[in-house]
């Protein structure tokens, strides 16, 4: 499954709209965020603000179940 596929659930799973996204990306037209999703371009930034627009966590999971989150430090705290 590409990125751009979870991102797609994600989005739907939380019941946000392409242009939200488009939106907190700081982009100024849906169309780029489709060129985003086509091409499967997406840097960890981007993946951040999903994660934060879906009211999600983006993290690293070890074999042994412990976490490394990614973003704001203040938050895990």
């Amino acid at each position: 499954m590409s990125v751009s596929d979870v991102i797609k659930g994600l989005l739907a799973m939380s019941g946000k709209k392409q242009a939200e996204l488009t939106s907190v990306l700081g982009m100024s037209s849906n169309q780029a965020v489709n060129n985003k999703i086509r091409k499967n371009s997406w840097f960890a930034s981007d993946l951040l603000k999903v994660a934060e627009l879906c009211g999600c966590k983006l993290a690293f999971v070890m074999p042994d179940g412990q976490c490394i989150y990614l973003g704001d430090d203040e938050q895990e705290k």
